[in-house]
């Protein structure tokens, strides 16, 4: 038999692979018992949506004890099909990340530190500022004609955002009288 180099490194690489899978002792039915212990086994299975863009992947994320300990792509949603992007497979990170706001966080005009406020106080001083802004510039007359609104706000939706949302989020901005409403997913 006439072999050259990389036909022996085939040959040989072939023959070595069938001695360890015959001859070392594997058994595929302790492979299979083995998996019975993996870390997702005993796991709670819950079908989410990906919330890094609008294209709207299907998730499957794996919790055990109230801790995320595995996301994958859902193979039956039909738009990923369990393909994921890397921000899409990095989702368990958005959770179990050490450097993850846990508070929000409120920076005091001419302030170079940021402040940890509790969620109460947040939402009072946007509202607070809201209202603040909205009386300060709000038009009521224009021209002679009724246009009740304010050119001082402005409102960037997000592309994790659903219609639903979307509306609901126009139909309140509106409400406020801004004009300038814009999502992300068309910027």
């Amino acid at each position: 038999m006439n072999l050259n180099r990389r036909q022996f490194l085939k040959l040989s690489g072939a023959t070595a692979a069938t001695l360890a899978v015959v001859e070392l002792g594997f058994n595929d039915l302790q492979a299979k018992a083995a998996t019975k212990k993996l870390k997702i086994a005993e796991s709670k299975v819950t079908p989410t949506i990906c919330p890094y863009c609008a294209v709207g992947c299907g998730i499957l994320v794996h919790t055990k004890d109230n801790d995320v300990i595995y996301t994958e792509g859902d193979p039956d949603h039909p738009i990923n099909q369990g393909a994921l992007c890397s921000k899409g497979t990095s989702l368990r990170n958005m959770f179990t990340s050490e450097k993850r706001l846990q508070k929000p966080l409120y920076r005091a005009p001419g302030s170079d530190k940021w402040e940890e406020k509790d969620w109460n106080w947040m939402l009072d001083k946007i509202t607070s500022n809201l209202k603040k802004t909205r009386d300060a510039s709000f038009i009521e007359k224009e021209n002679g004609f009724t246009v009740n609104k304010t050119d001082a706000i402005g409102c960037l939706g997000g592309a994790a955002l659903d219609n639903e949302e979307t509306y609901l989020l126009v139909k309140f901005m509106r409400g406020l009288g801004l004009n300038y409403i814009e999502h992300q997913a068309r910027i």
